[in-house]
């Protein structure tokens, strides 16, 4: 009925030299940065945050070193892949913690991590934690945005599948998924691939006649190979797509919601409301990325085992502490509020 379109994006933006490449995911997180030192530094200027103009760039290095990366990459390890892998697999190949292209990062550890750097941070430099953290946290959401879009381009942390509209899009990844449907089709799909692109065939066959032990690793190679000739030859998609699910980009959903929306409600907090009490704004972040988070949940795949089956997935039971620290955070607003205004 729908003509639905095939997942071929490139991740890798531009190739270097080698096995050099610019990924479009480092990009997302570079520009998300860039922008965030431009809103920092303009809200700086007008006397809407705690730092100094000339400061800035400092604290947003920090923030994306210590924060974001290492913060984010942990929490992808610890809630992500150590519940759907296993200690094991990280005592195998400690090296995963830094092959952030593997994966990706956790919103939620970055956004952890965040916190954590911001509060010692705050400490070293004397300055309101508080404060700091609400002009963090109203531009954080441009930096949640263009990793969604990276998401995307990637073809990764894609939806639940879904029939009857016209936006869903198959994802190849899923033929690797044991959780999806997509993954029973995998020798069909490949071969079909094969009749339509014979350079896979080198490859296949090398697939075919792996022993056990070297089986993961030549399937691999041909997975890889597939999704490469995926991405420049129309044949493949349309040789591959009957064994693909039509699923919801929720990587877009996300972007709009935990991304452009968050940051448009919290831009204008921030604007409208200039003597707004330190922690306000921190509040805020935290419970509508929650409400957002949850809400999103409902279309995206779930990435790890769930919490309570079919109706809880971890990124939602993460999301629920972050009322907690909502309610903190507003409830320290609001008694700076009522401080400030008794002192009147």
């Amino acid at each position: 009925m729908f003509a639905y379109y095939v997942h071929h994006l490139n991740p890798v933006a531009l190739p270097l030299f080698g096995n050099l490449q610019l990924r479009w995911y480092g990009l997302a997180y570079l520009s998300g940065f860039l922008a965030g030192f431009l809103l920092l530094r303009y809200l700086a200027k007008k006397q809407l945050w705690v730092l100094k103009p000339e400061k800035t760039a400092d604290f947003i290095a920090a923030a994306a070193l210590f924060g974001v990366f290492i913060g984010g990459r942990l929490g992808y390890i610890l809630f992500y892949h150590i519940p759907r892998e296993g200690w094991e697999s990280l005592i195998k190949d400690p090296l995963l913690v830094v092959r952030v292209w593997e994966g990706g990062m956790a919103s939620h550890g970055g956004i952890l991590g965040l916190v954590i750097f911001t509060w010692f941070y705050a400490k070293k430099h004397k300055v309101s934690w508080t404060g700091l953290g609400d002009g963090l946290c109203v531009v954080a959401p441009i930096g949640l945005f263009f990793g969604r879009m990276a998401n995307f381009i990637n073809g990764e942390l894609y939806g639940r599948v879904v029939h009857g509209i016209s936006w869903a899009v198959k994802f190849p990844l899923a033929l690797t998924d044991s959780h999806a449907p997509e993954a029973l089709n995998f020798d069909a799909a490949a071969a079909a691939a094969v009749n339509a692109d014979p350079s896979l065939l080198k490859s296949y066959e090398a697939m075919q006649s792996a022993s056990d032990a070297g089986y993961g690793y030549a399937r691999t190679q041909f997975f890889d190979n597939l999704l490469a000739s995926n991405r420049h030859s129309e044949a493949v998609r349309d040789a591959i797509a009957p064994y693909l699910e039509p699923r919801h980009p929720s990587q877009i959903y996300e972007g709009m919601l935990e991304g452009l929306l968050l940051f448009s409600i919290l831009w204008t907090v921030r604007i409208l409301c200039p003597k707004a009490p330190n922690g306000l704004l921190t509040g805020l972040f935290f419970g509508i990325y929650a409400i957002f988070r949850i809400f999103g949940e409902q279309f995206r795949q779930p990435d790890a085992a769930w919490v309570v089956q079919g109706l809880v997935t971890q990124g939602q039971f993460l999301s629920c502490f972050m009322f907690l620290f909502s309610a903190a955070f507003l409830f320290y607003a609001w008694t700076q509020h009522r401080k400030a205004k008794n002192a009147l």
